[in-house]
């Protein structure tokens, strides 16, 4: 593999670190910075039932930020498998874990994966530009 595409999928896991990071402490402006300005977002809810389906950023953080307000979250990313398709694109797909507490009666607990492609925008810096969130186990309580 070349140093570059090492360089890129290095970048790419940063990208994504990011993500989780703004997502749980709730920065909503930098957590939109991740992804491109025409981003696709996709979660499925159940097994081939897509329940949200939000396209563009400013639309994906309102989605986000309305759906997690009052929760503490945690949201773990886990052995990524990035490839890089072209000069300023890749796909990658993480194994996921995140936590979302409504109060200590209600909480649920998600298993899953990101299925996602990225873009490098002009000025040289990886963006999400599609995300798809499949779950193969959900745990609520409460």
């Amino acid at each position: 593999m070349e140093a570059k595409h090492l360089a890129d999928i290095e970048a790419i896991h940063q990208l994504k670190a990011r993500y989780f990071r703004y997502m749980d402490t709730k920065q909503w402006q930098l957590w939109g910075s991740v992804f491109t300005a025409d981003c696709h977002l996709q979660v499925e809810h159940e097994p081939g039932v897509i329940g949200t389906d939000v396209r563009g950023r400013e639309a994906i953080v309102d989605s986000v930020r309305s759906a997690l307000q009052g929760t503490r979250t945690v949201h773990h990313g886990h052995m990524p498998e990035i490839e890089i398709t072209g000069p300023t694109t890749a796909r990658g797909i993480w194994a996921m874990f995140d936590f979302v507490s409504w109060g200590p009666e209600r909480e649920l607990k998600g298993y899953g994966h990101y299925h996602e492609t990225y873009r490098k925008n002009p000025s040289g810096r990886w963006q999400i530009a599609t995300l798809l969130l499949t779950r193969l186990r959900v745990d609520p309580r409460g």
